[in-house]
């Protein structure tokens, strides 16, 4: 029988409802007063057991217990000991723990089902209490926690240091030092409030006795008392076969990446996610878990569990041709298929050569189907091989461009899980400062010294001499993974987007019949990732010799010498790029333009494309019909529309991007006030909401992150793609904006493009971004400019003189707050176009608030 107790008073988050006592028996008859959070749920449909670490406590899962879906109870109980439950007169070791677990469940009366929730030691705990109930089990989450040591590893650093003799007591209970750094351990740092609540039951030293013995308990020796049944834990959980969650945060000093690998290794059937930013306390420092947590819930009792996947549009028959099929057709063409501007030029016999042996070195290496391989090494012959001797490997391309920097690089390639590195020096280089413990690949020889400290185990040319006498691997079943993407990072962290092999033909399928792409064409990428589609469409390709950090590098000159060196057809590039193109456009020689001249087919996509801008382009590029494809690196393209189409269309709410594409359907999901977008999926006219798209070349899922693809895939199918736009009534989508980024207002949603684009048609100005300063549902709208003579303005924010901010309100409207001024607005690196209205935010607020506002 449980009964209420009192808790000390402002712990903020935790109903003092929730809180029971139980008084429990173990297996001697020792009776032991259990503290424990209840949501109380009557006749439930099954019940979440939430088991804390060290050194916390039930408080831990506050926001789950609020969260809870319907019909489940959440039972969190503070482990014997610790939080608010009755003290130890000495150790517990790990089995004992477990059968308490088990002794305070059946004193519960818990039979069934039950999901198990479990964070650091309570982790492990959790799993031997599932391994102990297997008839009452339906899954498992796990936050960051550890079931075993990998070989090699000698545990944590943090806690062997507070294992160490002499340290553990002063430490963990002479002092509160160790309650305390758990909690310092979050960033941004936890409220004051919160972190007092986290050590309010460890007041004292004698409360503090349980904190020091879980310390002793955890087994780094093997001859430790807790091993064996640690081992025993960790091995059991691989027959483990019910569906399994993990919550990761990335930044944890103590359970790092190491510890994460061995858990997917023994629960290959888990799902993951992994709280970019989040350190130890994930429950503290990604509080939307428990919305997640919530939601897998609820999918087992629904079986969406399964059916993710069971609307996706496949092709009406099976597709026979693979990525290199194209290549594989030209095999005897002496053509140039990749033309290095200065450099090499590869003919597609030669290619389809080096692919082939390539590949078969590969797997002689040790390259398996399904294995990840990031590239890291500047756009070139060598980089179109490696990625198509990837894929005829059977394994899976890794891309993460070096504009995410060292640090935006590192994040995306541990969580991609690489098996394998191809770079030159610098990206091996950057391989081994990010500590990817995978092997390593030169993309050309190194002098011995260097590929010693780089951990280089094979080169390209000795895979491609291995390979020139080894069989080929079999070919990739077409529904295989074929590529992990990362975005931009333009509005958080750089997201990995996993491709299907059928994914990508359908995709190449729709890009070269939409654009009617052939054999005859050749492909000049401004974009440099965009030249390794050529092979696979059948078409050379050649990238400008310009840094692919630094897209609006550009220069006119340097497309036409790129054009004219492989007879161009067809340009790819980003809005920045292009103007540049047009700044530059003066400096071209008679035999540029002439080069420029026998382009037919220009696309610019990556960010909204000005009509002004295309209508510029005509002086540069006469012959080319101006086309902006719509899309994303989760589905790209969705729809198409060329310059000519932009004119007729006329002005507009947002940027008109035409109609979908034949195979793509669309729909909106409509605003609420609130700026959130939980509607019904609807293509009436006019209605402003969030953009979803439905197609065969749709990504397969996010990587590593699944409470993101399972909010963007809600609507079975469908992905939502966080654009917000309108259909109109001719049946064009009009893009206005990103979800994140609308204004929401007292009077409603307001959308930022349309509004820009009306500012940006005024005299003198360059560029306009338009953000929210304020709480969501009260924010007001604030217009940042950048004048024609910006780019000798200061690179901060100040208020616009009179006349401009007038003339700003009367084209972008009454609701307009404040006018700023600045000289360059901040973007993203990969297009150099999507503006970063979130530091354009930041910076608003400061510079309204009276403070400086500065570049980051």
């Amino acid at each position: 029988m449980t009964t209420p107790t009192d808790l000390p008073a402002g712990l903020p988050g935790l109903d003092p409802a929730w809180s029971r006592r139980v008084t429990v028996a173990d297996a001697t008859g020792t009776k032991h007063e259990w503290h424990l959070l209840d949501n109380g749920v009557p006749d439930p449909v099954g019940t979440l057991l939430c088991v804390h670490g060290n050194p916390t406590w039930s408080y831990l899962w506050r926001r789950l217990l609020a969260a809870a879906p319907p019909g489940w109870r959440v039972i969190a109980p503070d482990q014997l000991g610790m939080g608010f439950s009755a003290r130890l007169p000495g150790p517990r070791p790990l089995e004992q723990r477990v059968a308490d677990l088990g002794d305070l469940t059946a004193a519960l009366g818990l039979t069934g089902p039950v999901i198990t929730v479990g964070h650091d030691w309570g982790g492990v705990i959790s799993l031997g209490w599932a391994l102990a109930h297997r008839d009452q089990l339906r899954g498992v989450v796990l936050g960051n926690t550890a079931v075993s040591m990998p070989e090699g590893d000698l545990g944590p650093v943090l806690i062997r240091m507070a294992h160490a003799p002499g340290v553990r007591s002063a430490v963990t209970v002479g002092t509160p030092a160790f309650v305390r750094a758990t909690t310092a351990m979050s960033r941004p740092p936890l409220p004051a409030d919160v972190r007092n609540a986290f050590a309010a039951p460890y007041r004292t030293a004698a409360r503090r006795r349980s904190v020091g013995d879980f310390v002793a308990d955890i087994p780094f020796s093997p001859g430790h008392p807790s091993r064996a049944a640690q081992e025993e834990i960790a091995e059991g959980i691989r027959s483990l076969d019910v569906p399994a969650l993990l919550l990761w945060g990335p930044r944890d000093p103590v359970f790092g990446e190491r510890y994460l690998a061995d858990l997917r290794e023994r629960m290959p059937q888990a799902q993951l996610h992994r709280y970019e930013g989040a350190s130890h306390l994930l429950p503290e420092d990604a509080p939307q878990y428990a919305d997640a947590v919530a939601q897998w819930v609820s999918d087992l009792s629904t079986g969406r569990y399964t059916a993710d996947t069971a609307e996706r549009p496949r092709n009406a028959q099976p597709q026979p041709r693979g990525l290199g099929s194209a290549l594989a057709d030209r095999a005897a063409d002496d053509s140039p298929a990749v033309v290095e501007v200065g450099g090499a030029t590869v003919s597609w016999a030669q290619l389809h050569r080096r692919v082939e042996h390539l590949a078969a070195g590969l797997a002689d290496a040790g390259i398996r189907p399904g294995q990840r391989v990031a590239l890291l090494f500047e756009p070139c012959a060598d980089l179109t091989a490696a990625v198509y001797a990837v894929w005829r490997a059977g394994a899976v391309i890794v891309v993460a461009d070096k504009g995410l920097g060292l640090r935006g690089m590192r994040r995306a390639l541990h969580s991609a899980r690489v098996d394998a590195v191809i770079g030159g020096a610098p990206g091996l280089a950057a391989a081994r400062a990010m500590r990817l413990t995978a092997t390593r690949i030169a993309a050309t020889p190194l002098p011995a010294a260097a590929a010693r400290t780089l951990g280089v185990a094979h080169t390209l040319e000795e895979l491609e001499r291995a390979g020139s006498t080894a069989p080929l691997p079999p070919e990739a079943d077409l529904d295989t993974d074929c590529a992990v993407l990362f975005t931009s990072g333009a509005t958080g962290p750089a997201k990995g987007v996993v491709y299907t092999r059928r994914q990508a033909m359908a995709q190449l399928d729709l890009v070269g019949a939409t654009y009617g792409l052939s054999p005859d064409d050749r492909l000049v990428a401004g974009f440099a990732p965009f030249a390794l589609f050529g092979p696979a469409l059948g078409i050379g390709s050649a990238v400008p010799d310009i840094d692919v950090t630094e897209p609006g590098s550009l220069t006119a000159a340097a497309l036409a010498d790129a054009t004219a060196a492989i007879d161009g057809t067809v340009v790819f590039a980003s809005p920045a790029a292009l103007r540049r193109v047009v700044a530059t456009a003066g400096e071209l020689t008679e035999p540029q333009r002439t080069a420029l001249g026998r382009v037919r087919l220009l696309m610019s996509a990556g960010a909204p494309v000005p009509l002004p801008l295309l209508q510029e382009l005509r002086r540069v590029l006469p012959a080319a019909a101006a086309h902006t494809p719509y899309g994303m690196t989760e589905v790209l393209p969705v729809t198409d529309v060329s310059a000519t189409e932009v004119e007729a269309a006329g002005p507009g709410n947002g940027v008109c991007v035409g109609r979908p594409l034949p195979g793509v359907e669309v729909r909106v999901s409509p605003l609420s006030p609130t700026g959130s977008a939980d509607g019904d999926l609807t293509d009436v006219p006019g209605t402003t909401g969030e953009v979803a798209v439905r197609a065969a070349h749709v990504k397969e899922r996010y990587d590593a992150l699944w409470a993101t693809e399972r909010a963007s895939s809600r609507d079975p199918g469908w992905h939502r793609t966080g654009d917000v736009g309108h259909l109109d009534a001719e049946g064009r989508l009009w893009f206005e904006g990103r979800l994140p980024h609308v204004v929401t207002t007292a009077t409603g949603a307001v959308t930022p493009v349309g509004v820009e684009q009306r500012v940006q048609l005024l005299d003198g100005v360059s560029a306009a971004a338009v953000v929210g300063v304020g709480p969501v549902g009260a924010q007001v709208v604030v217009v940042v400019v950048v004048p024609a003579d910006g780019a000798r303005r200061r690179t901060g924010f100040e208020l616009a003189g009179p006349a401009l901010a007038d003339a700003v309100r009367e084209a972008a409207g009454p609701e307009v707050a404040a006018v700023l001024v600045t000289g360059r607005l901040p973007v993203d690196i990969r297009h150099q176009s999507k503006v970063d209205r979130r530091e354009v935010a930041r910076r608003a607020t400061r510079t309204l608030a009276g403070a400086r506002a500065r570049t980051r």
